[in-house]
């Protein structure tokens, strides 16, 4: 039986700036980091320390010569905030790609682009 959702894995072009992304813009913080040294590298992210899901960053190319198979697309992530409009300002002041506040049957919603075009939602909670 599962209990609770741990990790998701995104897969991207470039780690490093993967990270300078979701730290400086986003607030994240990196609660691991591991790298075998011969190409196998994760970070894993969380909007905190304490949170029980997080994000683990994955060089998205290793992977796919690794792992062929795999689905390496971007997963459809919503995030929540509680003070949503705050939130797209904020972003938006960092030059984060942001669209519109939309209301949706479940609450106000909105959309971002990380720096390689992958999209995320982010609804008021």
């Amino acid at each position: 039986m599962i209990s609770k959702i741990g990790q998701i894995m995104l897969y991207v072009n470039d780690q490093d700036a993967a990270i300078k992304f979701w730290t400086e813009k986003l607030g994240f913080a990196v609660k691991a980091e591991e790298d075998n040294g011969q190409g196998l590298r994760w970070i894993e992210i969380a909007p905190s320390f304490d949170s029980e899901t997080s994000i683990v960053l994955h060089n998205k190319d290793f992977v796919a010569k690794m792992s062929p198979e795999l689905n390496l697309g971007t997963p459809s992530l919503l995030f929540y905030s509680d003070n949503l409009e705050e939130f797209r300002s904020d972003l938006s002041n960092k030059n984060v790609v942001v669209g519109e506040i939309v209301e949706m049957p479940s609450g106000k919603v909105f959309n971002f682009a990380d720096d390689e075009e992958n999209y995320f939602a982010v609804m008021e909670k």
